[in-house]
């Protein structure tokens, strides 16, 4: 009698996971999931029509920022800029591309240089997004998540 008295008492302090909802218990494994997610990296980079999705996410990267610089160079070669003097310098590009894929610039971070000698530069860098090839959004554990990025455009006209 005493032992299946042992037993129970034993059983009732071990089993109070066994009163839990299965609610609290998904819960619970959620956010022991969330804290183990790395939030400030995606899992796949945007990508563009010509992009292998199969590709490394260097490779992916690599073949995002490479399109967009290829696009952002082949733009500003259509203009014939008339400057004061040579330029040297870089330009970033801060954008967002949000879960649908859709492009948008927050901030272009450029020297006073190239706001006096090529003041239509923003203009020019928001008109080319227009022309961009369309892309697809970020992902993250397969679902579409925005994604900000910062790409540097050098400029040297020497």
């Amino acid at each position: 009698m005493r032992i299946a008295v042992l037993l129970c008492c034993f059983f009732l302090f071990t089993s109070c996971d066994w009163f839990a909802s299965k609610e609290q218990k998904t819960q619970k494994l959620v956010n022991e999931e969330m804290q183990t997610i790395n939030w400030d990296d995606v899992d796949q980079y945007p990508l563009f029509e010509d992009c292998d999705e199969t590709a490394s996410k260097i490779g992916q990267r690599s073949c995002f920022e490479n399109t967009f610089l290829k696009h952002f160079i082949a733009t500003l070669e259509e203009f014939d800029f008339v400057l004061n003097s040579d330029i040297n310098t870089s330009v970033d590009v801060v954008f967002l591309i949000d879960e649908g894929g859709q492009i948008s610039i927050l901030n272009i971070e450029k020297n006073s240089l190239i706001q006096q000698q090529i003041p239509e530069f923003d203009a020019l860098i928001t008109q080319s997004l227009k022309s961009l090839p369309s892309i697809e959004p970020a992902l993250k554990r397969g679902i579409p998540v925005k994604a900000k990025f910062r790409i540097p455009i050098v400029l040297n006209t020497q």
